[in-house]
Order: C-alpha cells, then sequence, then structure tokens
C-alpha cells in the first residue's frame, strides 16, 4: 500500500506543480487566482482517486474535496480507507510559497498503516508504515528531545474563521512567552512531517480533519513523536497537538490551560 501511495503521490505532486505554472503563465485565460486552485485541487483529487480504484478498486477514498466514495460502509470490516488532501497549503500554493502538498494515508479498520506527504513545491517526501518506521529520503526520522517546553520551537495553524482566529490570536499569546518561539507554515501535513524529524518541537492546531493529518501524523507518530488530542481525546477538530515524549505533557498542559480547544 505504501509503494502504490508513493507512486500515486508523486504523480499528483507533479499535477498540482504544472497546473500551477500554467495557470501563472497564462493568465489571461483564467478567471480569478482562487479559481486556478480550486480547479488544481479538484484536478489532483481526481487523478488521485482515479489511481486508487484502477489499482484496488474495492477501497473507498475519503477525500477534502469530494468526500467519501464507495466502500465506506466496508470500513469496520477490515477494507482499507484512503484518505487524501489533494493540495494542503492551498493559501501557500495561491502565493507561490514553496509549502504546499499531497498528502496520502491508507487506513485499514480505522488504524492508519501507511501515508506518504509529497512537498509538490520542492519534491521532498516524507513516509512511514505502521511499525516500521518513517523515513526521508532513505533516512530513519527521529523527533527531537528540546531539555523542556522553553526550548521547544513550536508551530501551529489558525483557522479562516475570524471569530475562531480570534481566540487562537489568544492561545498563541499565552503561549508564545513559554516556548522558544512559534512558527506557521501553512500546512499540516507538512507541519507534522517537520515534527517528526526535528524541524519543530511541537506542533498544534485546532480545526484540522482526517485529510489534513492522516499521512503526517503517522509519520511523526512512527519519529516517536506523541500525537493526541487534549486530556486522551484523539485528535481531531477540537484539537491536535504532537510533540516528543519528553515535552509533549508540558505542552499539553499549557494548551489545556489555555483553552486551546475551546472558542467557536
Amino acid at each position: 500500500m505504501l509503494e502504490l501511495a508513493v507512486g500515486v503521490a508523486r504523480d499528483a505532486a507533479a499535477t498540482a506543480r504544472r497546473m500551477r505554472a500554467e495557470a501563472i503563465g497564462d493568465v489571461e485565460t483564467k478567471s480569478t487566482a482562487t479559481d486556478v486552485v480550486t480547479a488544481a485541487d479538484k484536478a489532483v483529487e481526481r487523478q488521485v482517486v482515479e489511481a486508487l480504484r484502477a489499482a484496488r478498486p474495492g477501497d473507498g477514498v475519503l477525500g477534502e474535496e469530494y468526500g467519501s466514495s464507495e466502500g465506506e460502509e466496508q470500513r469496520s470490516t477490515g477494507a482499507v480507507r484512503w484518505i487524501l488532501d489533494p493540495i494542503d497549503g492551498t493559501v501557500n500554493y495561491l502565493y507561490g510559497l514553496p509549502q504546499y502538498a499531497v498528502s496520502l494515508a491508507a487506513e485499514v479498520g480505522g488504524t492508519v498503516v501507511a501515508g506518504v506527504v509529497v512537498n509538490a513545491a520542492t519534491g521532498d517526501e516524507w513516509t512511514a508504515t505502521l511499525g516500521g518506521g518513517a523515513w526521508r529520503g532513505g533516512r530513519r526520522l527521529r523527533c527531537s528531545a528540546p531539555a523542556g517546553l522553553g526550548q521547544a520551537l513550536v508551530g501551529t495553524g489558525f483557522s479562516y474563521d475570524a471569530r475562531r482566529r480570534a481566540h487562537q490570536g489568544q492561545v498563541v499569546a499565552g503561549l508564545i512567552t513559554r516556548v522558544r518561539d512559534i512558527r506557521r507554515f501553512g500546512a499540516a501535513a507538512l507541519d507534522l512531517c517537520a515534527v517528526a524529524e526535528g524541524m519543530l518541537d511541537g506542533y498544534y492546531e485546532k480545526g484540522l480533519n482526517p485529510w489534513d493529518w492522516a499521512a503526517g501524523g503517522l509519520v511523526a507518530t512512527e519519529a516517536g513523536a506523541v500525537v493526541s488530542g487534549l486530556n486522551g481525546a484523539a485528535p481531531g477538530l477540537d484539537l491536535l497537538v504532537t510533540a516528543g515524549p519528553g515535552i509533549f505533557a508540558e505542552l499539553h498542559d499549557v494548551l489545556a490551560a489555555l483553552d486551546a480547544s475551546g472558542g467557536p
């Protein structure tokens, strides 16, 4: 499944990169910049779904643009479901910032067992299998182990909803004096991979859907990081927080005290 995912994701990343280059180079034939992004999201998702159906016609697919496909009702019986974000980081894609990715994970019986994240702008690639470790370019990944939260570089993300963003800003204001610094790169899948290889020491965000974190979450977990929600909850819409085991509890407790999962 990982071999299939990698091949499909690489082709999808190439399509995303090509569509952006063509749109920017032919501005008179496109309607708006937002339409370019929307068209690319949908085109990449269709390409991935068609490739997966051709290789494994009985599997289900959960994608950001089109939702669930056939096979979803068989999920509890052990059937494979693929979880796809065709372009994670669409605002970065729109602006040409090199932080946007194709994220593809395979889930069996509710457990993600394989995943790949490909930075479509750069070609960088992260992979993981359940129990098989996390990898980048043949190098096995391990998350960082800072001395404490005060030495940690932490990533986060923000909602497009102004009311939720206001609450998230309050959380950042409370956290920033407790950590080394905070970064916001704009692509959850890539943030999780950054934690996996120690480019970030921790990461948290409210409002993430399964396609945002399924593949990257496995990469981070297999690199030794803890990926969870608050107070024992599963990661998801309320909050996802991840860090190495040495600082996870401290980061978790600060975020809980700041009501990071609260607000609109």
